[in-house]
């Protein structure tokens, strides 16, 4: 599948972890992690008004993210759809259209059978990237990927996109724009 150049549909792909919600503190792990409940989803600071930008300039917003938890068994499909849900309320709230949220379910070293083991979705793949260039005809030239770990900026380049990284998870990954937030990627964004 081949990027859809001079189509002049722009785009702006967004990881959701880290990204539009809060990390939380998961207490099995010890780690900062997507939320495993509803009631931990939490928008971050400063997304609002850089989604709104965004959507004012034209961009059509997709979410794309790996939410391997159910894999790993650390919760259930029906614990994802509640968060994916909390996701769709806080955006219908802050008036954002996404044009498609995509999840891959799969981890490598996943525990749960269907879930487990290899797949064609799991960042850094292009995979969901291509599969929006040809259901939304999107110019991937035009286009941009924002995450907060190198695998987002290893799939959006792998797609073809310019790339943000937001956070901590900075240091050494060759994204176009390295910075705090999703509000500072969206203002190098729209600069462009």
């Amino acid at each position: 599948m081949g990027a859809a150049a001079g189509r002049g549909r722009r785009a702006v792909f967004l990881d959701r972890d880290g990204v539009i919600n809060r990390n939380v503190l998961n207490p099995a792990t010890g780690l900062m992690e997507a939320p495993l409940t509803a009631e931990d989803f939490d928008v971050l600071p400063g997304v609002r008004e850089a989604l709104r930008r965004l959507q004012a300039a034209g961009y059509l917003l997709f979410v794309v993210s790996n939410q391997p938890n159910v894999a790993k068994g650390k919760s259930t499909l029906e614990d994802l759809r509640a968060i994916d849900a909390a996701l769709r309320d806080a955006l219908d709230a802050m008036q954002v259209r996404m044009a498609a949220v995509y999840y891959c379910l799969h981890h490598p070293e996943g525990i749960v059978q269907g879930y487990a083991g290899p797949c064609a979705c799991r960042k850094p793949s292009p995979y969901f990237l291509r599969k929006a260039t040809g259901e939304f005809g999107i110019d991937l030239a035009e286009s941009w990927m924002v995450g907060d770990r190198a695998t987002d900026v290893e799939c959006g380049r792998a797609a073809g996109v310019r790339t943000a990284l937001v956070g901590e998870a900075g240091a050494g990954a060759r994204a176009d724009w390295v910075g705090e937030d999703l509000a500072g990627a969206t203002g190098y964004i729209l600069k462009r």
